[in-house]
């Protein structure tokens, strides 16, 4: 029987995006999964951390949150150049600023506009496709099990054939403990609801947006449910290359 996963399994060599689809399509999976943007200037050796705020591809640019520590706005003003680079499950994501950005406020925070980089590096290294859902198509999750003294809901943010990514409610950090097998996590899926373990590989909260996320591996399947995972992967898969294809015309 073919593997419809076959030609994501395995890591893949480095890519450069050029065309706008693709890149306009990774920036926004870094900014709907609220992925840490690691910052460097040139010929400095400190790292700075920010978050993607907006991707505009209308105004050919990108909104950035306020960079931490604050130094780096200095280095802003002098109009000194930049690299970014994220991970997102797995695969590497990295871009130049050459041009100088624009200091200003969004929703009364402090940002910075960002033209859009006309090439992304991407690495994915991960051994299976993982597939992000859109808003639209909202999973609701539940993760309980003996060492939880209630239950903790939320919502799916991407799957793999391996493991998911998590958006939970408020702070629940404490709670959740790295390495920790988790007996029962089930998954509210289109075509009915899938229940296994898991082993939670990371955990961290995001005090900005009141909000915990977690990445999850599945834990001793059976092949009941490996397959409800694998159909879902591959449903979600075949929409994002469909949404990728209409996109370019």
């Amino acid at each position: 029987m073919s593997n419809p996963f076959i030609e994501d399994d395995g890591p893949q060599p480095p890519k450069v995006l050029k065309a706008p689809v693709e890149i306009v399509a990774n920036l926004r999976q870094l900014q709907q999964h609220h992925d840490p943007l690691v910052i460097t200037f040139h010929e400095r050796s400190q790292r700075f951390q920010s978050y993607l705020i907006e991707v505009d591809r209308d105004k050919n640019r990108l909104i950035l949150d306020e960079m931490i520590p604050n130094d780096a706005e200095r280095y802003l003003q002098n109009g000194e150049p930049f690299r970014i680079e994220a991970f997102h499950e797995g695969v590497r994501v990295a871009w130049e600023c050459l041009q100088p950005v624009q200091i200003a406020e969004h929703q009364g925070a402090r940002c910075y506009f960002s033209p859009m980089p006309e090439a992304v590096h991407y690495h994915q290294r991960r051994n299976a496709f993982r597939a992000p859902l859109k808003q639209s198509d909202q999973v609701r999750i539940e993760l309980a099990g003996d060492k939880l003294r209630s239950p903790v809901q939320g919502l799916l943010l991407d799957i793999s054939a391996t493991g998911c990514k998590l958006r939970l409610p408020g702070n629940v950090a404490s709670s959740l403990h790295s390495g920790q097998v988790y007996e029962r996590f089930t998954a509210q899926l289109p075509f009915g609801a899938m229940t296994t373990a898991v082993e939670l590989r990371h955990v961290q909260y995001e005090e900005k947006l009141d909000t915990t996320f977690a990445g999850v591996r599945f834990h001793r399947m059976s092949g009941l449910e490996q397959r409800q995972v694998e159909r879902f992967v591959y449903q979600l898969q075949r929409e994002a290359r469909r949404f990728d294809s209409d996109g370019l015309f």
